[in-house]
C-alpha cells in the first residue's frame, strides 16, 4: 500500500507568495463563462508580456484543424529561430492546462516559445475546445484529431514523423494520456507511427467519482491520500475540482474508461509505452493519482522519469521567478522532451526525483 504524504506540505517560498494573493482559487460564483473569459485575459496578458522579449526568437505560424464532427479548431507552431528554416525537427505537441475550460492559443506563447527556443523542437500548440460549450469528450476527440493532423501535415511544419512527443499540463496531461493509452490499445490512432514519448506535467487520470474504487485502493489510507491532505490546498481545492467535472458532464464512468480512468490501466496494457515524464506537485490533490500512474509504468518496464515539486500547489508555474521550484518545473518540462527523444532504457525501479 502506498502513502506519498511525505510530499505534502507548503514551501516556505510558497507561504510568501500566498501573503500576496488576493484569493487563493478561484471564484467559481461568477459562473463558468465569465470566469473563462477573465482568467483567459490575465494568462493572455502575462504571456503578451513574456513574448516582448521572446518572440524574435521563434519563427510563429497558425493552422487550423479540421475535426471529426465537421468543425475546426486553431492551432499555433513555434520553430526556434536559431534553426535554418528547412531543418527536420522533432516536433512536441502540447496541450495547454486549464481544467478544460481555461487556456487558448494567446495564453501558451510564452510557454511555447521557451520550450521551442530551449530544447530545439518545434512544438505545436493544438487548442481542443472548453467547456462549458463543449463538453466531454469534446476534448480528447480533438486532441486525437490534432495528432492525426500533424501527422499528415508534417511537412508543413518541417517535423520529423519518427520524433513526435506528446505532452500537456493537467487538463492537458489527461489528454495526453489517455491519447498515448489509447494509441497503446489500438483504440485510437492505430494506423499512424509510434509515438516517441509523452511528457505529464500535473496530469488528471483519475475521476473523481470512481476515485474510492480506484486509486484510494492502493493508498494506505484515507487519512494519507492527496485527495484528503490536499483537500483545501491553494488554487486547485477539491472544491475547484468538483467545478470543473460539473462542466465538463461526464457522468459517471466506468472504472477501466481510458479517457477519464487511465491509472487504473492494468500492467499488461500499459506495456511497451513510449517513455514517459512525470512533473507532479506535492501540495495538490491529483498528487497520488500521477505517482500511482508512475509507478505502474515504471513497474511495467516502461522508461520513466519522475519529478515531484514539495511545497508547491497546483497551477504554482503561473508564478514565475516568484517560486524557485518554477526553474526545477521547466527543466522537467523542457529537457524532458529531450529525454524522452533519447530512446532511454528502462530500470523497472519506481523512483521519484524530489525538489523544493
Amino acid at each position: 500500500m502506498c502513502d506519498f504524504s511525505q510530499y505534502g506540505g507548503p514551501s516556505e517560498d510558497w507561504l510568501a507568495v500566498e501573503k500576496t494573493l488576493p484569493a487563493l482559487s478561484f471564484d467559481t460564483s461568477l459562473g463558468a463563462s465569465a470566469l473563462q473569459k477573465a482568467v483567459n485575459e490575465q494568462r493572455a496578458q502575462l504571456a503578451a508580456d513574456a513574448m516582448r522579449t521572446l518572440a524574435p526568437k521563434v519563427h510563429i505560424a497558425n493552422h487550423t484543424i479540421p475535426t471529426r464532427d465537421g468543425s475546426t479548431i486553431e492551432a499555433r507552431s513555434y520553430r526556434p529561430a536559431s534553426k535554418d528554416a528547412a531543418e527536420t525537427l522533432p516536433v512536441y505537441l502540447y496541450f495547454h492546462g486549464g481544467g478544460f475550460l481555461f487556456g487558448s492559443l494567446d495564453t501558451e506563447d510564452a510557454t511555447c516559445s521557451l520550450i521551442a527556443i530551449n530544447t530545439g523542437v518545434a512544438v505545436f500548440s493544438a487548442n481542443y475546445r472548453h467547456t462549458p460549450d463543449h463538453v466531454f469528450p469534446t476534448a480528447w476527440h480533438d486532441a486525437q484529431d490534432s495528432f492525426a493532423w500533424v501527422h499528415d501535415n508534417i511537412s508543413s511544419i518541417n517535423g520529423d514523423a519518427s520524433q513526435i512527443v506528446v505532452g500537456g499540463i493537467s487538463a492537458g496531461g489527461q489528454l495526453t494520456a489517455s491519447l498515448v493509452l489509447e494509441k497503446q490499445l489500438g483504440k485510437a490512432l492505430a494506423n499512424y507511427p509510434p509515438i516517441a514519448g509523452q511528457v505529464l506535467m500535473i496530469p488528471c487520470v483519475a475521476h473523481l467519482a470512481t476515485y474510492d474504487q480506484g486509486p484510494m485502493k492502493k493508498m494506505k489510507s484515507r487519512e494519507v491520500s492527496s485527495y484528503v491532505e490536499n483537500e483545501k490546498a491553494p488554487l486547485l481545492p477539491m472544491s475547484v475540482v468538483r467545478f470543473f467535472y460539473e462542466q465538463l458532464k461526464t457522468g459517471i464512468p466506468d472504472l477501466r474508461d481510458t479517457k477519464l480512468n487511465i491509472v487504473n490501466a492494468t500492467t499488461e496494457e500499459v506495456k511497451g509505452m513510449p517513455p514517459t515524464v512525470f512533473g507532479i506537485a506535492g501540495l495538490d490533490p491529483l498528487r497520488d493519482e500521477g505517482l500511482l500512474y508512475a509507478k505502474l509504468l515504471a513497474e511495467a518496464q516502461v522508461p520513466t522519469d519522475v519529478h515531484l515539486f514539495k511545497g508547491i500547489p497546483h497551477g504554482a508555474r503561473r508564478f514565475g521567478d516568484q517560486l524557485k521550484a518554477n526553474r526545477k518545473w521547466d527543466e522537467v518540462h523542457q529537457q524532458g522532451i529531450l529525454w524522452a527523444l533519447s530512446k532511454p532504457k528502462a530500470t523497472g525501479k519506481f523512483e521519484i526525483k524530489a525538489s523544493e
